[in-house]
């Protein structure tokens, strides 16, 4: 499968008083497009805690713009795992503007901890999990 793609557009509730996508907002799409790659691939967010044991919480994020989204503008948002060991995955997400031919608004690096729901002490990401996850590995680095 390699990138995951997922598209949103921009609502009123998105943007600041000149109809610019508040910065913090890009996070948001980011989650969602990273909920919707791991259902994609089999895997619920919620179930993963109630069946696998494990669950999967931000440790690290960098986020670079690059230009902004507007009002009522179609995303594109890209999920790729570029790499994953031990209790680390860690994933580049890049959302570009559909509504401007493709022009890239953003891109977010994003590391995971996998831990234990109950404890939230790390622990490595079972095989199985990993093997679902490789389903989003990049075939080539990550894109800048």
């Amino acid at each position: 499968m390699a990138a995951h793609h997922c598209q949103f557009r921009t609502y009123y509730e998105d943007t600041d008083a000149g109809g610019i996508v508040y910065h913090a907002r890009y996070l948001g799409f980011a989650e969602r497009a990273r909920a919707e790659a791991l259902r994609s691939l089999g895997m619920s967010i919620g179930s993963m805690a109630e069946t696998d044991g494990v669950s999967f919480v931000v440790r690290q994020l960098g986020i670079r713009y690059h230009a902004p989204l507007r009002l009522d503008e179609l995303m594109d948002v890209e999920t790729v795992l570029y790499h994953a060991s031990g209790a680390r995955v860690k994933l580049r997400q890049v959302i570009t503007n559909l509504s401007r031919e493709g022009q890239k608004a953003a891109v977010i690096d994003v590391e995971l901890a996998c831990l234990k729901p109950d404890s939230m002490v790390p622990l490595r990401v079972p095989g199985p999990c990993m093997e679902t996850l490789d389903g989003l590995r990049a075939e080539t680095g990550p894109s800048l």
